[in-house]
């Protein structure tokens, strides 16, 4: 009978034994994994709520209002009778398109005055850097409440005051990257050989200066929501019946005695939402500075 070579058997055993990249993730980072499916169905629920749940959020039955949670309603109802977890689910477009579009009108922003201040003159790096710091005075919530009292409220409104408030974190990174970038070498090359200013600028100094900033602008998602929810709470968010994570948390807070599931609900998607983009912006930043997963 042929005998088995101990390497062969070896390398079949490491064969048998070896695990795919997911199964990997889920021994090593468990809590990476579920933010990302965590992520994955707010994406869902934002872009086809209809495939999370059926019922209508705008339905109102004055029979039900104040149910508990139960097999017809799992997370209970509101006021109205209308389905808590409905709601929610279909809250989570409005949240999301808050957080994302105020992180990027605050990292397009941020990324204009920072390579205007990193490759304009000094005169106009210190105009802007000037503009910058009387922003930066002021903290977030201050500025988002003082741009919505001359605007007004609304979910444009806030999106708007968000991101205007973002800008003075972006505008400093990318303003510091520029003037790290425009000193390289290749940069310097590229110039002697006769390119164009603006085509280096774009080849060249705007990857590498915004490339931080990226990771930035996924983290700060989370806290837009947070703040967002904190507006829309305070009355300065979309105008009701629009379902809305801070909005349904100002109606459930004046009945909160009675009605526990109308705060704990969204305030348990809220803080999961954040902690879940929160730990994926870490992560890609631990991997961009080749830290790994």
């Amino acid at each position: 009978m042929p005998s088995i070579s101990p390497t062969l058997s070896r390398a079949s055993s490491a064969r048998a034994w070896q695990l795919s990249p997911w199964t990997l993730l889920a021994l090593r980072r468990p809590g990476l994994l579920l933010a990302g499916l965590f992520v994955l169905f707010l994406l869902i629920a934002s872009i086809v709520p209809s495939w999370l749940v059926h019922t209508d959020p705008f339905a109102v039955s004055a029979r039900d209002a104040f149910r508990g949670p139960s097999a017809a309603h799992w997370l209970g109802t509101d006021e109205n009778g209308r389905d808590v977890l409905a709601r929610l689910i279909y809250g989570v477009r409005n949240s999301l398109l808050l957080g994302i579009s105020a992180s990027l009108i605050a990292l397009l922003g941020g990324s204009f005055l920072g390579l205007l201040a990193g490759l304009g003159k000094r005169w106009l790096d210190t105009l802007l850097m000037r503009l910058i710091d009387v922003l930066s005075a002021f903290p977030d919530l201050l500025l988002v409440l003082l741009i919505i009292t001359f605007w007004g409220g609304g979910l444009v409104n806030t999106v708007l005051a968000l991101g205007v408030a973002g800008i003075p974190r972006f505008a400093r990174i990318v303003r510091a990257q520029t003037q790290l970038v425009r000193r390289a070498p290749y940069v310097e090359a590229a110039l002697t050989l006769g390119l164009p200013r603006f085509t280096v600028v774009v080849r060249h100094v705007l990857p590498n200066a915004i490339r931080p900033v990226l990771i930035l602008a996924t983290i700060s998602v989370g806290g837009n929501i947070v703040i967002g929810s904190l507006l829309s709470f305070l009355g300065f968010g979309a105008p009701p019946p629009t379902p809305e994570w801070g909005a349904m948390l100002a109606v459930g807070y004046g009945y909160m005695a009675n009605a526990w599931w109308l705060v704990v609900a969204p305030s348990v998607l809220v803080m999961l939402t954040v902690l879940a983009i929160t730990a994926l912006g870490r992560t890609l930043l631990r991997y961009s500075e080749g830290k790994g997963l």
